[in-house]
């Protein structure tokens, strides 16, 4: 099976066509594989060249403004496939599309993001919109 590694040219289309006021929150969720498979050969466990990726990265997301805003660590899948799980989960904010894009334009970060694909046997990188938390769920939440 092929994982999900970058999207594709007519999904970020249309993650670009809405570029909406305010801040966009990224949930990640991220499979290594074991060993990196990097163009030049170089040897890596897939974890150690996810662990480049963010160093490298990091200068570019933090200068555009964005933050984690939420990291945890999996353990098991209640509800969804048995064969899914990930190495690597949080939501990244940013503030706004138009800065996401930027860093996908960066220089920086065009070189680091290669240690990601070298990284990563599949992933889920699901954009949202922020809503006010509280006590409740379904749309109608009770403020605490």
């Amino acid at each position: 099976m092929t994982g999900f590694i970058d999207p594709s040219k007519e999904t970020f289309a249309k993650f670009r066509e809405d570029g909406r006021p305010g801040p966009i929150h990224m949930l990640n969720l991220v499979r290594f594989k074991a060993s990196a498979t990097y163009e030049d050969g170089r040897i890596a466990t897939g974890a150690e060249a996810y662990a480049a990726y963010g160093r490298e990265s990091y200068p570019v997301f933090s200068g555009l403004g964005g933050r984690i805003v939420w990291r945890g660590n999996f353990e098991l899948m209640l509800i969804g496939p048995d064969q899914e799980r990930w190495d690597e989960c949080f939501i990244a904010e940013y503030p706004s599309v138009e800065a996401f894009v930027e860093m996908i334009k960066d220089p920086v970060y065009r070189q680091a993001v290669k240690h990601r694909q070298a990284a990563v046997a599949d992933s889920r990188l699901i954009r949202m919109m922020p809503s006010a938390s509280g006590s409740g769920f379904g749309g109608d939440l009770a403020t605490s």
